[in-house]
């Protein structure tokens, strides 16, 4: 996938194929997500005001919103494997899961003060892989269960357990088991959870996301869940009141961002959905107005990790006040937008994008599963 503006030669001296508005939408909605997660990080996340209420639109959002993409990502680069004869491309698969999870374990032991979400996503790839060929069909009813079981489940076991799950990301220097039970359970982003988006991600990279109904009606359903989701959220607890501090099942009626219930899932779900399909409905705008945009979602991993580094080496303790957060997160996100537009029109992977490309797939990919 190429940048809007007329690419130079890639290294191995060919020129990167022209992409589609699908691909460019993906990565337009990806740099959304990214940027989003960058303000989120940056903080704080206690300022007043109409100010405070805007800056924090992407807490709990953004993070849905990658995660969801990330589903549709894999429906794409498995989407050979799904036809007569196809084979999954299990190696690449794997390595990806592996690199994610032991850099993503790698990196909370920084002093970012951030919750890394990529161990989470190594862990999705690899449970995913017994599903790359199955029908859509078969792909929501399974997001439809975890939805209805995964935040029930969650809850259990911290009754049954006698504890409230702090929120304490795994590390590297933790044991096998504690890092399982972090990414499936007691973290940041348990899997158990987390799977809802990115399974949701996968039914729709199945769908035909450049036909124009199929765009419409994910905009409608994507709308209708993100507005219908905190409304009934705020009906029921006006009926029930809120949850109480203590763990439990009454729980079941929060649309907190991060609660990890199902109320936030349907709107935070359905706003990551209605994202995707405004920027898919806007077509040839992705190339005309959008190239920087799309070049940053290009190299989401590179300028994920890159801001994390920036975090925790010339960031913290700070922000301290709203205005700091903004003036940060606005210099990040700059400086992001810069570096990708310059970098894609050399190169035709980001620097660690290309790692996610080894081992090389057997056949050259077609251009819906260059990712």
């Amino acid at each position: 996938m190429t940048h809007a503006a007329a690419p130079t030669s890639s290294p191995d001296g060919t020129m990167p194929p022209a992409p589609s508005g699908r691909l460019m939408a993906l990565d337009a909605a990806r740099a959304v997500a990214i940027i989003g997660m960058i303000a989120v990080n940056v903080g704080p996340r206690n300022g007043g005001g109409w100010a405070g209420h805007l800056y924090q639109i992407p807490l709990g959002r953004s993070s849905l919103l990658f995660m969801l993409l990330a589903g549709v990502g894999m429906s794409l680069l498995t989407r050979s494997a799904r036809r007569p004869g196809g084979a999954v491309p299990w190696r690449t698969i794997v390595w990806r899961a592996a690199l994610l999870t032991v850099g993503g374990l790698a990196l909370q032991l920084m002093g970012h003060d951030v919750s890394v979400i990529l161990p989470t996503y190594g862990l999705l790839f690899l449970l995913c892989l017994p599903l790359l060929k199955a029908p859509a069909a078969v792909l929501a009813s399974a997001a439809a269960v975890l939805f209805a079981v995964g935040p029930v489940l969650w809850i259990a076991a911290q009754v049954a357990g006698g504890e409230t799950y702090r929120f304490v990301p795994p590390t590297l220097a933790d044991g096998p088991a504690e890092i399982l039970h972090g990414i499936v359970l007691s973290g940041p982003y348990p899997a158990l959870v987390w799977a809802v988006p990115f399974l949701v991600g996968m039914a729709l990279g199945r769908a035909d996301l450049g036909e124009r109904s199929v765009q419409k009606r994910l905009a409608v359903w994507g709308g209708a869940a993100m507005v219908g989701g905190y409304l009934l959220y705020r009906l029921l607890v006006a009926l029930v009141g809120e949850p109480g501090e203590s763990i439990g099942f009454d729980r079941l009626v929060s649309g907190v961002n991060h609660s990890q219930m199902p109320l936030w899932l349907l709107s935070g779900t359905g706003s990551a959905a209605l994202v995707l399909a405004l920027f898919l409905l806007g077509g040839d705008a992705m190339s005309r107005r959008l190239g920087p945009l799309v070049s940053v979602g290009r190299l989401s991993l590179t300028i994920y990790v890159g801001h994390l580094l920036l975090l925790a080496m010339l960031v913290r303790p700070e922000p301290h006040t709203l205005p700091q957060g903004i003036l940060i997160s606005a210099a990040i996100s700059l400086a992001a937008v810069l570096f990708a537009a310059l970098w894609t029109r050399r190169f035709r992977y980001g620097p660690l994008e290309a790692l996610l490309r080894w081992p090389p797939p057997k056949a050259a990919p077609d251009a819906a599963e260059r990712r």
